[in-house]
């Protein structure tokens, strides 16, 4: 196998190890499928806690929120699969220690597991609010299938909705609250919604979209307390004393990365597992993928932790080749989408908050169809298209050539774009 001046590609990696994945996630599906297709003919155990099969969250919040997907279109692999592929699949099952010494897991019950390579795909779990009144019932989080089944049913009921939060899972589950019918009050304590991802210039327009949909967009609110009759909720209360009605609660205000049995065992930890370009932990044995990591990315020169579906879909395949010993890197750009209304959007790239001088539009934004870039010192650091599609790789070609561009060429849509991005 491929050998790099990494030094931990000189210890011996061997095609039939025995290979543990904790967290039967899309990510942790992916790492069994890479790890087969790569040739390793080792034991394979693929570790979860929730009873399904490993499944793709994003519909949660989209498409099979609002009934227009089905159960079946959200796993990653179906159960014949596990079993011709020889993946000990294993559901419904905690792990709750890792034995670094004895290189074993341990299984809710006491049930030990070797391992040569071990791979955490733990994902990350909702932050929850520390306010009275979030035991009531119709208070929602939304993370796995279970919760998007209720808040469904919820919907059904037609009470109105209050909102918690201006994030991705906000945002999503008030356009499927509304193309429900629902009254949908969005509470964000932010100026605007996604403030720190996107900046002031397009924040306002995702702001600007759900208020066209009818939502009530409430900016630099404060939360003290949920309130309810007979155990159920009826409403939320603000800071200045006004009450919300609402007879369904969801509240997105965050996750946090899933670091408890890695920091238990002794892992490097921070804003999530630290790994290595090549996801490698902090035991050269020890790797790990998806919202988990927070990885060093070598075109960006730092960590960074993506929460999104396509470092749950990309990265595995860089584990896997690096459990067998593979000289590779997860060097790719951050990419995510989302769907609301009828807004439809990708983007791709990395921004933190100050790190842009100049958002460039190319196309108008009152349109509804545009693509915006983050740009410093005339290099473009990331960019959204907005109903315009087949660009992504363009865009992908701006932002990792590093190079310095025309800005109104940028903007001007009569310019080619794939030629921009070549030239």
């Amino acid at each position: 196998m491929a050998r790099g001046s990494d030094p931990w590609n000189d210890r011996v990696m061997s095609e039939h190890s025995n290979v543990v994945i904790v967290g039967a996630s899309l990510a942790g599906a992916k790492a069994a499928e890479a790890l087969r297709e790569k040739g390793h003919s080792g034991a394979i155990t693929l570790i979860g806690d929730e009873a399904e099969l490993p499944y793709e969250r994003p519909p949660l919040s989209k498409a099979y929120l609002q009934g227009s997907a089905d159960l079946d279109g959200l796993f990653v692999h179906d159960q014949q699969w596990y079993a011709d592929n020889k993946v000990d699949l294993r559901l419904g099952c905690a792990v709750t220690a890792i034995d670094r010494p004895n290189h074993e897991v341990v299984l809710e019950g006491g049930e030990r597991l070797h391992y040569d390579q071990l791979l955490l795909t733990t994902g990350s779990s909702p932050r929850h609010l520390d306010i009275p009144g979030t035991d009531l019932d119709g208070v929602h989080y939304l993370r796995r299938i279970g919760d998007s089944d209720r808040l469904r049913a919820a919907f059904q009921g037609g009470a109105p909705v209050a909102i918690i939060g201006a994030g991705w899972i906000g945002l999503e589950t008030a356009a499927a609250a509304r193309s429900a019918g629902l009254g949908v009050t969005v509470l964000e304590m932010g100026e605007l919604p996604l403030l720190r991802v996107l900046g002031p210039e397009v924040a306002q327009l995702f702001a600007d979209l759900h208020t066209r949909h009818g939502v009530d967009m409430r900016f630099g609110v404060q939360i003290t307390q949920i309130v309810g009759e007979d155990g159920s909720v009826t409403g939320v209360v603000l800071a200045d004393g006004t009450t919300i009605p609402a007879g369904t609660v969801v509240v997105g205000v965050g996750i946090t990365p899933n670091v408890g049995l890695a920091e238990a065992a002794g892992l490097d930890v921070g804003d999530g597992i630290i790994v290595d370009q090549h996801l490698r932990s902090s035991d050269p044995d020890i790797f790990a993928a998806g919202d988990v990591a927070c990885a060093f990315h070598p075109r960006l020169g730092r960590h960074v932790r993506v929460e999104h579906w396509a470092n749950a879909l990309n990265q595995p395949a860089v584990a896997a080749g690096s459990i067998l010993g593979e000289d590779v890197a997860f060097d790719r750009s951050p990419y995510f989408f989302t769907d609301q209304y009828d807004l439809g959007m990708e983007y791709t790239g990395h921004v933190e908050p100050g790190d842009y001088d100049t958002v460039v539009f190319r196309g108008d934004p009152a349109s509804g169809e545009y693509i915006a870039f983050w740009t410093k010192d005339a290099r473009v650091l990331a960019g959204m298209n907005v109903n315009i599609w087949d660009v992504t790789d363009d865009i992908k070609a701006l932002v990792q050539s590093g190079r310095q561009v025309d800005l109104e060429a940028l903007a001007d849509p009569g310019q080619d774009l794939s030629e921009l991005a070549a030239s």
